[in-house]
């Protein structure tokens, strides 16, 4: 399942009306967008439709240049941590924000709770740094995709690794035939065998970087669960970043993730303003969202 070419507006999971054609790179722009307001203006056109198409979202947030002038009311930095500053709701279909930087801010490495992830840079630049799940957690993506396709067998990739430790557990079910080997797998993985969190030490595993991406003005990048999951860091320890996010479906809470031993953690996303009013009480995200 090409989930770049997803061809609707729902949870990544729940994609089925997929194009078959590749993404092109670079992107093709349509047209330009002059303004953040022509673009958010664009944006409802959308996704007033029933479906929506990944690269069509692309293409749009592509088409408009960064303009300063546009987006500097929204703009509102913190001294200690980046920001999150809503720019527009979407009707619920979608939301769209910018983030503000400070010299050598970063988030943590977190997922996008089953959502799409468009990302926009607006000023400065930043570094999209890629990291495969851990083989103990599993993204609602893949389980759907597990499901909706033959089992894998018991000798592919992480898999393999899981049942070798479960053979070293003594545990049953072994054998890929075997009807309750996909539940004993997503029990493994969801860390709801306690034996094997406590014995085996799969629970402590080093996150896997697979990729980095440098992002200068104007560049636009894409991501949702089942490619992985990443951190978003300012490497300038002198200049300031802004970036423009659209998020569809919207959430209001994702999990992050330790990098030296990959285990997730709930937290809540909240808005340092809204429509360039500051939000007189916020609700401070789990550190650990800004500690890594």
């Amino acid at each position: 399942m090409d989930v770049e070419n997803a061809n609707c507006k729902v949870r990544v999971s729940q994609c089925t009306d997929m194009e078959v054609i590749p993404i092109k790179r670079p992107l093709k722009i349509t047209h330009e967008i002059t303004g953040l307001e022509k673009l958010v203006e664009e944006l409802h056109k959308v996704f007033s439709n029933e479906r929506v198409n990944v690269q069509e979202v692309q293409s749009l947030m592509a088409g408009y240049k960064s303009d300063p002038k546009d987006w500097k009311k929204y703009a509102k930095f913190d001294r200690f941590r980046y920001t999150r500053n809503l720019v527009d709701s979407g009707n619920g279909a979608f939301n769209i924000m910018v983030l503000c930087w400070g010299p050598g801010h970063a988030s943590a490495i977190h997922d996008h709770a089953d959502s799409h992830c468009f990302m926009k840079l607006l000023h400065g630049s930043l570094e999209e740094v890629r990291y495969d799940w851990p083989s103990t957690v599993e993204p609602e993506v893949r389980r759907v995709q597990k499901n909706n396709n033959v089992q894998p067998c018991c000798c592919s990739g992480s898999d393999k690794e899981i049942v070798d430790k479960m053979a070293d557990l003594d545990m049953s079910c072994q054998n890929d035939r075997c009807p309750n080997f996909g539940r004993k797998i997503d029990e493994y993985r969801n860390g709801e065998n306690d034996k094997c969190n406590e014995e085996d030490g799969l629970d402590f595993e080093q996150m896997e970087e697979i990729g980095r991406t440098k992002l200068e003005v104007n560049d636009v990048c894409y991501i949702n669960d089942a490619l992985g999951l990443h951190r978003m860091e300012n490497p300038s320890h002198v200049d300031s970043a802004v970036s423009l996010h659209l998020y569809c479906p919207p959430f209001d809470s994702c999990r992050v993730f330790d990098a030296r031993t990959g285990k997730p953690t709930q937290v809540k996303v909240t808005f340092w303003s809204v429509n360039g009013k500051k939000v007189k009480k916020v609700i401070a995200a789990n550190e650990i969202v800004d500690s890594q």
